[in-house]
């Protein structure tokens, strides 16, 4: 009984022994620190300001048009004999180049009858003064003294030189009838329609087609009061040849097509309806057939985007649009890393970018990245800087443990995870 008793109490006191031994080691270890959390500064992209000169474009879009077009006419009546194969749609012409000829049967006799009656009226004038020349004779051999008009046959001369001048002019009539027969193109161009066909009798003031000039195009492009205020104006109204460039583009067949041109002028007056002043950019030679001017040919009709070089100001400031708010400030960061709200003045807003005048000085930095609650005095980092903290926990939260996202929340994990393996 007595080894019984010794082989169950044993175990026991070795048991009461070692769980003693651990609460007095247990006693005896220093609690662990516990230190209050930090928030690290949040990591901020920048922008280094810097000022120079910029050189604005005035966007805008219109429809190419021919700045000479004409509907070819007619001038004798005849029924046709002869068409040019190019007097179709989308045919070219050069200036002076026959388009259609008109039976010239009639005005050939016209001319000869008119060569007819002049000859006549020639040899008339001719017989008046032979005339003349023998009553003058006739008169001084029988008196001395003044001559009668009359007598010196002065007014027959003078009725018959009417008369040759009469016939002078019916022969002019008569030959310019004649070439009238022959359509001719008043300047180089595309026809656009065509009216007529072979064997057709036209009479005179038939429309034959119409005709547009390939010399110069003309885009007509609205521009508001604004866009005005970025163009040089004294450029576009003087009376040379050319004003700023203007850069065209279109979508052909999905591929972008530019071309080049110049704004010439403006139409002086401001639309009644949509408050706006038209201006005029002028293309040469659209269709290539002279200067080769452009990598494809420019068609009228086409709808183009006209970038149009605008003023160049100096002292300027780009920015990203969507680095100024709403109430016209940009959040600054100083060299001290705390954000700063500043006012700036806008001189001009684009697309994508703003362009700031006052308010900024170059090698300032412009804060990019868009925080949800930005506060002035707020601490930030930039890429590259140590991590810092920004704000510690207040005490009602020292016991907590706030996780924290993203890099910021990886570290401060590791730190924790390092202390429970210490502990």
């Amino acid at each position: 009984m007595a080894i019984l008793k010794r082989k169950i109490i044993l175990p026991v006191v070795i048991l009461l022994v070692a769980v003693l031994l651990a609460a007095v080691l247990g006693s005896m270890r220093p609690p662990p620190n516990r230190e209050t959390p930090v928030r690290p500064a949040v990591l901020v992209e920048v922008m280094t300001t810097q000022k120079q000169a910029e050189t604005f474009s005035v966007p805008a879009q219109g429809n190419v048009m021919p700045r000479f077009q004409t509907s070819v006419v007619s001038e004798v009546s005849g029924r046709i004999l002869e068409v040019s194969p190019r007097l179709v749609a989308g045919g070219f012409f050069s200036k002076g180049e026959v388009m259609l000829t008109v039976d010239p049967a009639d005005y050939q006799a016209e001319l000869e009858e008119a060569k007819a009656n002049l000859a006549r009226a020639q040899s008339a004038v001719a017989q008046e003064r032979a005339l003349g020349r023998v009553a003058e004779a006739e008169w001084r051999s029988i008196e001395a003294g003044e001559i009668p008009e009359l007598g010196l046959r002065q007014p027959q001369l003078a009725s018959e030189l009417a008369n040759l001048r009469s016939a002078e002019a019916r022969l002019m009539r008569a030959e310019r009838n004649l070439e009238r027969t022959q359509v001719r193109a008043p300047f180089d161009g595309v026809l656009a329609t065509r009216n007529v066909n072979l064997g057709q009798f036209i009479s005179m003031n038939t429309v034959v087609g119409t005709l547009f000039g390939t010399e110069l195009a003309e885009i007509r492009v609205p521009l508001t009061d604004y866009d005005l205020s970025f163009l040089d104006m004294a450029a576009i109204d003087a009376e040379q040849d050319g004003g700023p460039t203007v850069n065209l583009r279109a979508n052909v067949a999905g591929q972008t097509l530019t071309w080049q041109g110049a704004i010439v002028r403006t139409e002086g007056i401001v639309d009644s309806s949509s408050r706006v002043t038209y201006g005029v950019i002028e293309v040469k030679d659209p269709y290539n057939r002279k200067l080769g001017l452009h990598n494809q040919p420019l068609t009228f009709g086409r709808y183009v985007i006209a970038d149009i070089e605008g003023i160049t100001v100096p002292n300027l400031i780009r920015l990203p649009r969507y680095a100024v708010n709403a109430d016209g400030k940009v959040w600054v960061v100083t060299d001290e890393r705390i954000l700063e709200a500043r006012p700036v003045t806008v001189y001009r807003s684009a697309q994508n970018d703003v362009y700031i005048s006052e308010g900024l000085a170059s090698g300032e930095r412009v804060m990019l990245t868009q925080l949800d609650n930005p506060l002035p005095g707020m601490r930030v980092r930039l890429p590259g800087d140590p991590l810092t903290p920004a704000e510690p926990e207040t005490e009602n939260d020292s016991d907590t443990w706030i996780p924290i996202q993203g890099e910021e929340g990886e570290q401060a994990a590791e730190t924790e995870q390092a202390k429970g393996t210490q502990a």
